[in-house]
């Protein structure tokens, strides 16, 4: 433990549950229905509504093997080759072989995606399958799909929710095992302020954290508030380095922040072309897959030709799909574009790279347990070792959809009597806590900025001490700014918001200049290639006391047990053999 906590009154109302899950995502929600099925006592919490996390906005679909011809081993490969040498075998071959029966329990969940004529799942490619296995709804609308089935599902089911509630941190017992969180509920309701839900189990499925660069795909609540709490609280983190860029974002101009319209690979998957301004496809000669290849060989082709042509974007040419597949195919996708003066059935979409993904986060075992005893986490909050150096196309929404069966398994497996439940075990008082300074609101536009220029895209050595050194100062000033004079940061949802983004900053900009190669979606522009003699490893960061990451190598590109003394875990699926140590990855 860190005992490290943000600056914020005192809980002023508490209530009690078996399991408090964080977020209201595809991660969340699967996780909250397990749970309250087996008989537990589920809260729910969210940032905003019920419906707003990022998985509404997922537009391409989820990945599983599910058409004729396709195999667990064939969707195994594909992911192994996106993640560049650091996925964790074994939990892909969890997600791949899990992911089939787990999408068809989505479907009895109340899910509808797009059929055939014939009645089966429409199933189309993106980048880095060799399968058309993404299923997909409403044209482009798979995450709204998603998210209202699974929210009707949950108020079906009557459990305990808490919207509009930001999350502080985490309660534990003198042993350091999870009692609950504090949250703050903005606006007023059946709670109001800050409180706490004591729980022996808290999942964290709090989503990304895109936010911490100017442009990104990610909603605004989607500030890291799941890794900077993880982090305060002693937990482990790992490979967040790895941010992956979508390299087609619409380009709406040089200036433009915040949350960006992302146009869907699934255009791509459907043959949409890559084209400089003279009409010229450049992906040709570049891959095999072209357009379809694995998302940060595109987005750095992109990124590569901007620079050659001295342009700030490139073009997503689909005119050739005519006005009727655009309308019934990409509806969302094509009112964005006309929305914004771009009419793609005529034009080609200007497209650059935005942050969109975090293939990092809260290190995690194959049951969604982090080394905090009681504390999980699910989504893209977590690091299962699923997407290694870079996430293939639509793996994300399967992957919540695994592990949060696995993580409620885990939990309702727990003993209902041993010393983990509530009336067992007394939270820790937090008058021993070290406070965390606030930043003003203001910091954000900053934080943002400094990650852009200094850890976008493109990366150097030089790019990422520069930027280490500017947050630093920020977290100086804000300090200074404390102890000099009347507190310019007063508690609040801004401010809180504000202080995660710069503590989830620096651990990204520590494991940045750690790995001294380019791989995945790192990339290095003062160490171009890919180095596996050295670097076919993780980064696991934690923070001391004073909030600094302690980064340090795994041993190998396998990651350690998340409990001292664990074995490995064996509760894997069946049907796929291992592959030799030494087999290529890679093509």
């Amino acid at each position: 433990m860190t005992g490290i906590r943000l600056t914020a009154p005192a809980p002023g109302w508490a209530i009690d549950a078996d399991v408090v899950v964080v977020g209201s995502g595809v991660a969340g929600l699967t996780t909250a229905l397990r749970c309250a099925a087996a008989g537990l006592a589920t809260v729910v919490v969210t940032k905003a509504r019920l419906d707003d996390g990022s998985t509404r906005w997922a537009q391409g679909g989820i990945a599983a093997a599910l058409g004729e011809g396709d195999t667990p081993e064939q969707h195994l490969d594909d992911t192994l080759v996106a993640g560049a040498g650091l996925c964790d075998e074994t939990a892909v071959r969890a997600l791949v072989t899990e992911g089939p029966d787990a999408v068809r329990r989505l479907i009895d969940t109340g899910a509808h995606f797009d059929t055939t004529e014939s009645g089966a799942i429409a199933l189309t490619r993106e980048g880095g399958h060799h399968r058309r296995r993404i299923a997909h709804a409403g044209g482009d609308a798979t995450g709204a799909e998603i998210s209202r089935a699974l929210v009707g599902a949950v108020r079906s089911a009557a459990l305990r929710i808490i919207e509009n509630a930001l999350v502080l941190d985490l309660i534990t017992d003198a042993e350091g095992r999870t009692e609950g969180v504090t949250l703050h509920v903005m606006g007023e309701g059946q709670h109001d302020g800050v409180g706490a839900v004591h729980a022996p189990a808290v999942v964290l499925a709090t989503g990304g954290m895109g936010q911490v660069f100017s442009a990104t795909t990610n909603p605004p609540v989607s500030t890291g508030d799941g890794v900077a709490l993880a982090l305060r609280a002693g937990a482990e983190v790992s490979d967040l380095e790895f941010v992956q860029f979508h390299p087609t974002v619409l380009f709406l101009g040089a200036d433009s922040e915040g949350q960006q319209p992302l146009v869907s690979e699934a255009v791509r998957g459907e043959g949409a072309h890559l084209v400089d301004a003279s009409g010229t496809r450049f992906m040709l000669g570049q891959h095999e897959l072209a357009e379809l290849a694995p998302r940060d060989i595109v987005a750095k082709a992109i990124t590569r030709q901007m620079h050659l042509h001295g342009t700030e974007h490139m073009y997503l040419d689909a005119r050739h799909f005519g006005a009727t597949m655009w309308e019934q195919r990409f509806p969302t996708i094509l009112a964005a574009c006309r929305a914004h003066g771009i009419d793609p059935v005529t034009q080609p979409i200007p497209v650059a790279p935005a942050a969109h993904y975090a293939s990092g986060g809260v290190r995690t075992d194959l049951r969604g347990r982090t080394t905090v005893p009681g504390l999980y986490a699910c989504g893209e909050v977590a690091c299962t070792g699923v997407h290694g150096a870079n996430r293939l196309a639509s793996n994300s929404l399967l992957e919540g959809l695994v592990f949060a069966e696995r993580i409620a398994a885990d939990i309702v497996d727990r003993p209902r009597t041993d010393p983990g439940t509530p009336s067992r075990r007394t939270p820790v008082a937090d008058t021993g806590a070290r406070t965390v300074t606030l930043l003003t609101p203001e910091s954000r536009t900053a934080i943002q900025r400094i990650m852009t220029r200094g850890a976008g895209v493109i990366r150097s050595g030089g790019s990422l001490a520069v930027a280490a050194g500017e947050l630093d100062a920020l977290q100086r000033a804000a300090a200074a700014a404390e102890k000099d004079g009347p507190k310019d940061a007063v508690p609040g949802v801004e401010a809180w918001e504000a202080t995660n983004l710069l503590l989830v900053s620096q651990v990204l900009v520590a494991a940045a200049r750690e790995r001294e190669e380019t791989r995945g979606c790192h990339w290095r522009e003062d160490r171009p290639e890919r180095d596996d003699d050295v670097w076919r490893r993780h980064l696991v960061v934690r923070v001391d006391p004073y909030l600094r990451p302690v980064v340090r190598t795994t041993d190998t590109s396998a990651f350690p047990p998340v409990r001292p003394g664990d074995p490995a875990d064996s509760a894997l699926p069946a049907g796929l053999p291992n592959r030799p140590a030494d087999a290529p990855e890679e093509p």
